[in-house]
């Protein structure tokens, strides 16, 4: 189906480039004006409604139409490895590919920044504990 429609919209968009530049121009541009400045003069008068112009109409709204309604549908063919891999795992975690050694997982609750590989954490020196102070509860300020 998106291949039909895509073969649809390049064949239209063909034809909509050959209607377009079958249509005569609409005069000498910017160099008519001669000085009188008005706008029949700078945009062109108004011109009879050819079966060029109906085609060049129905062509552009075919084409967006078309756009449109491929921007929804799926792409057909099968997915790649890579897509399937990512499909298949689990939230939280990454696949591990050929080559590389998975992560070290931590517990779920701690919120520490990965190290890079290159770096080794430097052993834990011998510290004194802090004294625990106890932080009061923040104060509830009245409703105004």
């Amino acid at each position: 189906m998106f291949y039909f429609l895509l073969v649809v919209l390049i064949l239209d968009a063909l034809l909509l480039s050959v209607v377009v530049l079958l249509q005569a121009g609409q005069g000498g541009g910017l160099a008519s004006l001669g000085g009188s400045g008005t706008t029949d003069t700078v945009l062109g008068g108004r011109q009879a409604v050819t079966i060029l112009t109906k085609a060049t109409w129905w062509c552009g709204g075919i084409f967006l139409a078309l756009s449109l309604i491929l921007s929804f549908v799926p792409r057909g063919g099968s997915a790649s490895a890579l897509q399937e891999r990512l499909r298949s795992a689990t939230p939280g975690t990454l696949p591990t590919f050929p080559g590389t050694k998975p992560a070290p997982s931590a517990p779920a609750g701690s919120q520490t920044a990965p190290q890079p590989a290159a770096q080794q954490p430097a052993p834990p020196a011998q510290q004194t504990p802090a004294p625990q102070t106890a932080t009061p509860p923040p104060a509830s300020q009245p409703k105004q």
